[in-house]
């Protein structure tokens, strides 16, 4: 069985204690690798040696930096079958589903903050009598906490801005998906990444999750994953003003007007609701639409989720692979019964599934549900798996009062031809970020992230590099 190791100043390295964790296959139920239960102890050295490599890596040129990352993300680019993989392996999501989303946005990110940095630019300010400039420096040490849902694609969205604007990284896989972080610390080695730059320390949130951000060596934290895990860290961090960017739960609104491009409004709506089996934090997982169309719609959105495979994720016909672990199973099954005791009537779905040869590992069929009303807990809670509700509406008013009742606020998608409608409502929705006509279409200069328990702060674009910088005003009189 393999045992997965931590990398630490530049080398992999098993964990102080020696104590693990299994890694589980969620496809068959049964674990297949070891990975290191860590703690304070491993992250103590993972910070000495980010300390130590901090003074020449932040004083290292931008061309430099750009160039260490540009040779990872063409490592992942040459290694994109074997991590997509692993990532499938780990994830349970479809093997094609990983190597045209999950492994691709992985380089990505590294190419765009390496390109991003040599654009990085300060600002001045002229007096008559004085000029100011802004200077943005690195904060030194830095640690991002990633999860399991899209594991190297949000591992690498973060660790690429913090390493390009010249901090050094103590980085924390999921514990449920740490396969292709583990993979990504053997490229790093390969690419001659210096040593302490970046370091991956495996282990769970509370021995290491929670020695990472209480760690008064830490400069910032950045989070991704429940709300209740950011409210812990915002708690930690807030009394002793430690930077936090926390990218938390959604639970997010359809809106679909009866003057919409029907069918391909149709399509991403499918999408929308079951990609990577309901385990993306964009996911909408709330369908309004114009009782005008609601009947039809509902008629063949029913099809066409029933027309979706759910198997294996080495299966190339596969639409649905297995859900992450067997309690995240539990508990999306726990929330369709309670949408069936909330008066709910499932329209296909609702049960578990169990694929031929693989009737141990943890399968749901994808599940809509109606007539529940739009305040009751189903619609309220963030159930983050293939499980949607639709429900009619018939004005804009009583449309936006649905969408905006929940205490999440991260995305929203709009389906409508009324351009007037489109602004109105996007002003109007409580969301970091609006999709009109579209869903997931994303431009890596944009900023992303929540409002309400959705999040504090934003990721990409230049947002992140400021997040990873301390901007410092130099006034000289002439």
């Amino acid at each position: 069985m393999t045992a997965i190791s931590n990398y630490i100043n530049g080398a992999l390295t098993p964990s102080v204690d020696q104590e693990y964790l299994d890694l589980f296959d969620p496809s068959t139920g049964k674990a297949y690798a070891k990975v290191p239960n860590s703690n304070l102890k491993d992250v103590e050295l993972a910070i000495e040696a980010a300390e130590e490599a901090f003074a020449s890596w932040s004083k290292s040129s931008i061309d430099q930096r750009s160039a260490f990352l540009t040779k990872l993300a063409d490592l992942i680019d040459a290694n994109l079958e074997k991590l997509a993989i692993a990532e499938s392996l780990d994830n349970g999501k479809p093997v094609w589903l990983a190597k045209k989303v999950d492994i691709p946005r992985a380089s990505a990110n590294l190419r765009f903050y390496a390109h991003a940095i040599t654009q990085f630019a300060s600002i001045s300010h002229k007096m008559v009598d004085a000029i100011n400039f802004t200077l943005r420096q690195p904060l030194g040490v830095v640690a991002t906490i990633s999860p399991w849902n899209l594991p190297l694609y949000l591992f690498t969205w973060k660790i690429a801005p913090a390493l390009a604007a010249g901090n050094t990284v103590i980085a924390k896989p999921s514990e449920v998906t740490p396969m292709s972080a583990y993979l990504l610390s053997k490229l790093c080695i390969e690419a001659g990444l210096p040593k302490g730059a970046l370091n991956i320390v495996h282990g769970d949130g509370i021995r290491v999750g929670k020695e990472l951000t209480k760690h008064p060596k830490i400069k910032a934290i950045s989070f991704t994953g429940s709300t209740r895990v950011g409210q812990e860290i915002a708690k930690t961090a807030a009394p002793v003003f430690k930077k936090t960017s926390l990218e938390l739960g959604g639970k997010n609104p359809n809106l679909i007007f009866a003057d919409c491009d029907y069918d391909k409004m149709l399509t991403y709506t499918l999408r929308s609701s079951f990609a990577n089996q309901g385990q993306i934090c964009l996911c909408g997982s709330r369908i309004f639409v114009e009782r005008k169309i609601y009947d039809r719609f509902k008629k063949d959105f029913v099809q066409r989720t029933q027309s979706m495979k759910v198997g294996h994720p080495s299966d190339p016909e596969s639409k649905l692979g297995s859900i992450v672990s067997k309690p995240h199973y539990d508990k999306i099954l726990s929330y369709i019964a309670l949408a069936k005791q909330e008066g709910g009537h499932i329209l296909t779905g609702g049960h578990a599934v169990h694929p031929k040869g693989y009737e141990e590992g943890w399968y749901i069929a994808p599940t809509i549900i109606e007539n529940l009303p739009y305040d009751c807990r189903t619609n309220q809670e963030e159930i983050f798996g293939p499980v949607v509700s639709i429900m009619p509406f018939d004005t804009e008013e009583e449309v936006l009062r649905y969408a905006n009742s929940t205490m999440y606020g991260l995305s929203s998608t709009i389906w409508t031809q009324n351009l007037s409608r489109a602004h109105r409502l996007a002003e109007q929705i409580h969301a970091g970020i609006v999709w009109i006509n579209t869903w997931l279409h994303r431009d890596l200069r944009t900023p992303f992230g929540g409002v309400k328990n959705s999040g504090v702060g934003r990721e990409g674009g230049f947002e992140a590099l400021r997040f990873f910088t301390e901007p410092k005003n130099v006034c000289i009189q002439y």
